[in-house]
């Protein structure tokens, strides 16, 4: 027997030590529940110390220095187990709840019950184990998943990094240091200027003269005047012909200054022209312009009257509103000769590239952040700007809801046209420029009557906003001779006894012309335009009728009508 205890399992061991420790617990019951009322905690210590070494004693073979103890008062232990000695054990104050009375007899129960806890305590370990496996199963699951989310946020970063720089590393592509120094940059939401350029690159002009700067001259000059807090946005045509003081180089077009120091010395003589620091430069290579209007999906155009003009800008575009895609919208801006009815037909040009530039503000501003910026970058090949796409995109965010109709002012420098040592320039009336520009300065139209402006109602306007000639006021005085281009009898007589009754000194004529639509002719000045304006208004005729004299009509009267088909009622 004695054999058998010395080769105890190690389970029966912790079965007796834990024994041991139920019959010390018992005894520490016992003795307090014997104590007088003047016990002291140090008594019961004692007790617990004496019933302790009586249970190690009945056990007879094993003295080990550790016991098992429920963990009380200030007992520090972390998981059950403790070094015991004399000088460990404190004085603690037991307090238990009184339990009825039982007939089993104490020790058998407090083994039984020693017995049952220790094998309770297993059963949760297993559970608390699996359970804790389990835990450690997800615990790696979502490890690994924040791993990959992880690895894919950053390579989504670092894609969108690269194509952050990649594109403004293209926008960005044309400057140089010079540049940079013209440029005076703008506090915050304050109104700034900004240079607009279109430069005609094409091969031919490369292939015969080189891609050198020097060999480029400006072909489009627009001076923008950009207001974010009040979202208000002036566009200033800059004829190219117009003659310019450039000190050392001379008097020159102003489109030369490209041609002889680049982007830079084009700041430079335009800000001193102006008398306006400009912050902001952009260029566009007309060449690659269809990237710019195809990547918006077109823009929205109304004619008032058809532009035709195939030879020279290949295309022939009806009256009307229209969606005009990049080599339509390409050739519009191009187009001069489609005016020379008109005479000076730069003029008609340019009012048609602001219109243009208003399209695709109008369109950009219809889109979420994210296509914006898609757009800038199908076009940063085709722009040269100091600006980033962030400033593109946080620029154009601010400009969100403008009005395009009402807010959004287009106009030309003042000049009239003068042949100098057999070379055509545009002379600056300078005091109608100072107006002008005081004007823009304070955020109003460049015009205070759009009648001064001799394109409107001929050239085109954005679609949607109010028709040119709701911005023009009529005149209903002077001459007028009412021709009759039709086969019906009377019609000129009934039509110039309608504009007597509006306000004109209107007669009627015979005509040898045969008309399927009516034509309205005036003198070619801004006055006679407007009483050409007022002519089409009496006797509803399209404002696409109204053209200047060529000479071929006559130059006696101010307005002539030709009246064709669509008259007849």
């Amino acid at each position: 027997m004695a054999k058998w205890f010395s080769k105890k399992s190690k389970h029966m061991r912790d079965f007796d030590e834990d024994a041991a420790g139920i019959h010390a617990n018992h005894a520490d019951t016992d003795a307090f529940t014997r104590a007088e009322p003047s016990t002291t905690p140090q008594t019961l210590g004692n007790a617990r110390q004496a019933s302790v070494a009586s249970a190690r004693e009945a056990q007879g073979t094993f003295d080990s220095p550790f016991t098992r103890e429920p963990l009380i008062g200030n007992t520090n232990a972390q998981d059950g187990w403790k070094a015991r000695s004399a000088e460990d054990v404190e004085p603690h104050t037991v307090r238990r709840a009184y339990a009825a009375p039982s007939s089993e007899p104490t020790h058998a129960r407090h083994a039984r019950i020693g017995v049952a806890q220790h094998a309770k305590s297993r059963a949760e370990g297993v559970g608390a184990y699996a359970q804790k496996r389990r835990g450690s199963k997800r615990h790696r699951k979502l490890k690994i998943f924040f791993g990959i989310f992880a690895t894919l946020l950053i390579a989504a970063s670092a894609v969108a990094l690269w194509w952050l720089f990649d594109t403004n590393a293209k926008l960005r592509s044309g400057l140089d240091a010079n540049l940079q120094s013209a440029l005076v940059k703008a506090k915050d939401s304050d109104p700034f200027y900004m240079l607009l350029l279109g430069v005609d690159k094409d091969e031919d002009r490369s292939e015969n003269w080189g891609s050198d700067t020097s060999n480029f001259r400006a072909d489009t000059i627009i001076l923008a005047r950009v207001d974010p807090k009040n979202k208000k946005i002036t566009l200033i045509s800059i004829p190219r012909d117009t003659m310019v003081d450039m000190g050392a180089d001379g008097k020159q077009k102003i489109n030369a200054a490209y041609s002889l120091g680049g982007a830079a010395n084009m700041v430079k003589v335009v800000s001193k022209f102006a008398n306006v620091n400009i912050s902001h430069y952009a260029e566009v290579d007309f060449e690659s312009f269809t990237k710019i209007v195809d990547s918006i999906g077109g823009v929205d155009v109304n004619l008032p009257q058809p532009v035709k003009d195939v030879q020279y800008a290949g295309i022939d575009l009806p009256a009307g509103e229209q969606t005009l895609n990049g080599e339509q919208a390409l050739g519009l801006s191009r187009s001069r000769h489609a005016y020379d009815d008109y005479g000076g037909g730069d003029f008609y040009r340019a009012a048609n590239q602001r219109m243009i530039l208003m399209a695709i503000a109008k369109k950009v501003l219809k889109l979420d952040p994210a296509a914006m910026a898609s757009a800038v970058s199908q076009i940063a090949d085709s722009v040269t700007t100091d600006m980033s796409v962030t400033d593109i995109v946080g620029l154009a965010l601010q400009f969100r809801g403008i009005n395009t109709a009402e807010d959004m002012y287009s106009g030309r420098t003042p000049t009239e046209s003068q042949l100098i040592d057999g070379v055509w320039y545009e002379i600056v009336d300078k005091d109608a420029w100072r107006t002008m520009l005081s004007r823009v300065e304070k955020g109003l139209p460049p015009l205070e009557d759009a009648n001064t402006d001799e394109t409107t109602g001929v050239t085109g306007t954005v679609a949607g906003d109010p028709s040119a000639e709701s911005s023009i006021k009529p005149d209903y005085t002077g001459d007028v001779a009412v021709m009759n281009g039709t086969d019906k009898q009377g019609l000129a007589a009934q039509k110039a006894a309608a504009l007597k009754t509006a306000g004109y000194n209107a007669f009627a004529e015979n005509s040898d012309e045969n008309l399927d639509s009516s034509s309205i002719i005036y003198d070619g000045t801004k006055e006679g335009r407007a009483k050409a304006y007022g002519v089409a208004k009496t006797l509803n005729i399209p404002t696409s009728a109204i053209k200047p004299n060529d000479g071929s009509y006559p130059t006696d009267v101010d307005i002539t009508v030709i009246l064709g088909a669509e008259q007849i009622t």
